[in-house]
């Protein structure tokens, strides 16, 4: 007799959405849809990006509590500095970056120690770099091209704790949801297809962040604890959208920073004026120097999409505030100056970018953005006067010396993306950028790139652009050297104080990236992936702009070289197979400059033996010199695994049926410079450095509880390797600073 087989489970069907939550789907559709369109807007065609999702920063060691720039250290071409000196460099220039939220160029403002916002509310960043299309301007070194977290509106959010070695404790909290609703009464079956006149009302995201520690910028010593380094940090973010119509979506971007520093100390620093204020000795240990930053921005943008037309227009506003406070009489006797320095910033504008689609084989772009930026630079100095011989006179006082300039940037923009082929593509435009600063100047901007995709997953690339970028406008503000004549912060006054130029260049890129998928399941899904890219760079550059620390205060002032050359190339690799992440990049790279044209008399004036008994101006002029933020060689790589790929459920969590690793993700990432330059006129370079971080987490459901909890332990610097970022010398170097001693955090998060 033969068996019937049991009749397989029937699979109960799924129970029927809750008008609301039709009404949260819809919504997010919706909201894909405006994202979609508003990708329309701005491309990167012809250029070379590398990208990080959320899951990838949060699977890191630290996660979400590293900050961006610690984030961007793990990119191609990516090199640590001192936060002083602006925590990165980018193909090894000087800043010259420009941050961008959902497509919304934030505007410049004061250069400071502290990051003003974090990654908590990221669903991808991206960088850049290459020869960018005729819609980026002014900063163009590289993009970081950030996109908000597309479950930023789901009526949840999360609370928790980070904190550990260096006293660092670091409390944050985020939360968003969507108020009010303009669609009609839901009926039975009403939410079965989008309904195109229903819309829901406001959405609404906001996040905070505290942060405490004991070593809130670099150590100057290579002591386990830095002298004089607390600081306290705090970064908030918001984010409002709401639909007008079907068609057009309004949103809100805004942002506040406030970042208080300690500068550190280091021992034995001599005293080079016999004294002041009657005080003839002093422990450096003992210095009391002080920085605070305040910086809040907010951006409000109209975006539009109707009949193959895309467009948005925004208003921007952004105000910084730096307010850097010496030792009088520490820093007097110290460096025989003590500056008390004030930069403040504010600036307001318009920003509008618009597409349409002509055809299947064009797409045309064009936009402008227009602002003005008030600053103030104010310096209050406290110096001694000098004898006829130079010799300092105890008989303190203050040369004050304060400028304020209403400034303008303004900049057009019109492109066209041309697929001549299914396989070639040319982007090409032209920009108009003119600026009315310190000095006035403007030009053309042509740019011109292709892209190749002779098969699936290969692409190679190409283009050319001619780049316009301006100073900081703080950083380029005029000092009146004169009146620092016959005192001890007297300054060379025969080298010449030019105003600082906008950097023109000519900027060559090319590469390939190719993409193997194996591993693949029966239905051609679910493979694995290697990506791997080359690309290779090339910049004139006339009047290269460059900054740096020429004084006790950790403030840049900004130059140009009247010549740079800058090249180099980038390898990366990154490895997807299931719940492993393998990624690596290798760049090498190298800039050179000659002859300041502008501030001059920053550089010194006397002899030096190395420099063949020559000046360090003089040799600058005839001699072409790696700038200070050159590193030959940058390298990157990281590792995370997520077992199970899942959070674990509560048995898994806490039952009896032994260890579960489910929810559990390990995690490695490393950094690697072969040094920054040193020495007079950068002839040298600090010594090669490693950096190794770990991490653990697991994820985890409490009993009765659908939302996850999240531990989390990281090592930072694991082998504890004691370095130099910076050793005090070089071109616009001030003072030492290492890199960050072996610490160890702990985490706990808990969505709500």
């Amino acid at each position: 007799m033969t068996r019937r087989a049991p009749a397989a489970p029937v699979a109960p069907a799924p129970a029927p959405l809750s008008p609301a939550e039709q009404a949260a789907a819809r919504l997010a559709a919706k909201n894909a849809t405006f994202d979609q369109a508003r990708g329309n807007i701005f491309t990167t065609t012809g250029t070379t990006s590398d990208t990080i999702s959320r899951a990838a920063i949060q699977d890191l060691p630290q996660g979400d509590n590293a900050s961006v720039e610690k984030v961007l250290l793990q990119m191609p071409g990516v090199s640590q500095d001192s936060a002083a000196s602006g925590s990165l460099h980018v193909r090894n220039d000087h800043g010259n970056l420009q941050y961008r939220i959902n497509g919304i160029l934030l505007p410049d403002g004061v250069t400071g120690l502290g990051s003003i916002f974090d990654t908590s509310f990221i669903g991808s960043m991206s960088l850049v770099t290459g020869a960018l299309p005729a819609e980026y301007g002014l900063r163009t070194t590289g993009l970081i091209d950030i996109k908000t977290r597309t479950d930023l509106f789901n009526n949840s959010g999360s609370v928790g704790v980070y904190g550990g070695s260096f006293g660092t404790i670091q409390p944050s909290f985020e939360y968003g949801g969507t108020f009010g609703n303009t669609c009609p009464t839901p009926t039975p079956g009403a939410y079965t297809k989008a309904n195109p006149d229903c819309f829901a009302g406001v959405q609404y995201y906001f996040t905070g962040r505290y942060t405490q520690n004991s070593v809130g910028i670099e150590s100057a010593t290579p002591t386990y604890n830095a002298f004089h380094d607390f600081s306290q940090q705090d970064r908030g973010f918001a984010y409002m959208s709401a639909y007008v119509d079907p068609t057009t979506r309004v949103s809100l971007i805004a942002g506040t920073a406030y970042n208080n520093f300690q500068i550190p100390n280091r021992p034995d620093q001599p005293t080079t004026l016999g004294s002041a204020f009657g005080v003839s000795s002093f422990n450096s240990l003992l210095l009391n120097e002080n920085q605070v930053e305040t910086t809040q921005f907010s951006v409000l943008t109209a975006q539009k999409s109707y009949d193959g037309f895309d467009g948005q227009l925004s208003f921007f506003t952004r105000y910084s505030n730096l307010h850097y406070t010496p030792d009088p009489i520490g820093d007097l006797l110290i460096n025989g100056v003590a500056s008390d320095i004030s930069r403040r910033s504010l600036v307001n504008g318009l920003q509008g970018d618009g597409s349409y689609k002509l055809g299947d084989s064009h797409t045309l772009r064009a936009g402008f953005s227009v602002s003005g930026e008030q600053v103030f630079v104010g310096n209050t100095s406290l110096v001694e006067p000098t004898d006829i011989n130079g010799n300092p006179i105890d008989a303190p006082f203050n040369i004050t010396d304060n400028v304020s300039k209403l400034g303008w940037l303004a900049g057009v923009y019109v492109q066209d993306e041309w697929k001549l082929t299914n396989q070639l593509t040319m982007n090409y435009g032209l920009r108009f950028d003119q600026m009315d600063q310190f000095v006035t100047a403007n030009q053309f901007s042509p740019r011109l790139s292709f892209t190749y995709k002779p098969f699936e997953n290969t692409t190679f690339h190409a283009g050319y652009a001619r780049y316009f970028t301006p100073p900081v406008l703080v950083e380029a503000a005029p000092v009146n050297i004169n009146a620092f004549n016959n005192t001890t912060a007297a300054v060379p006054t025969n080298q010449g104080s030019d105003p600082v130029l906008p950097e023109r260049s000519h900027y060559f890129d090319a590469g390939v990236d190719q993409t193997f998928k194996f591993g693949c399941g029966s239905d051609g899904k679910n493979c694995s992936s290697l990506d791997l890219g080359v690309d290779a760079y090339y910049k004139i550059a006339t009047d290269l702009i460059d900054n740096g620390f020429f004084g006790q205060a950790l403030v840049l002032s900004a130059f140009n070289y009247a010549r740079g050359y800058n090249e180099g190339i980038e390898f990366k690799g990154k490895l997807t197979s299931g719940n492993l992440q393998l990624y690596g990049n290798v760049a090498i790279a190298q800039q050179r400059a000659n002859d300041p044209v502008s501030n001059q008399y920053l550089f010194g004036n006397t002899p030096l033996p190395d420099l063949g008994g020559l000046t360090e101006f003089q040799y600058l002029q005839s001699h072409f010199i790696y700038t200070d933020h050159n590193q030959f060689v940058t390298a990157s790589a990281g590792a995370s695994y997520k077992f199970c790929g899942r959070p674990a459920t509560a048995a898994e969590a806490f039952g009896d049926n032994g260890l579960s690793w489910c929810g559990v993700t390990l995690s490695a990432d490393a950094i690697y410079g072969s040094g920054l330059r040193n020495g007079d006129a950068n002839i040298g370079s600090v010594p090669a450095y490693t950096q190794v971080n770990l991490g653990i987490k697991r994820e985890f459901l409490l009993p009765n509880d659908l939302k996850p909890m999240t531990i989390r332990f990281d090592v930072v610097n694991l082998f504890d390797r004691i370095y130099e970022i910076r050793d005090g010398s070089g071109i616009g170097v001030f003072a030492p600073q290492f890199g960050p001693r072996r610490g160890f955090y702990v985490g706990i998060s808990k969505k709500i």
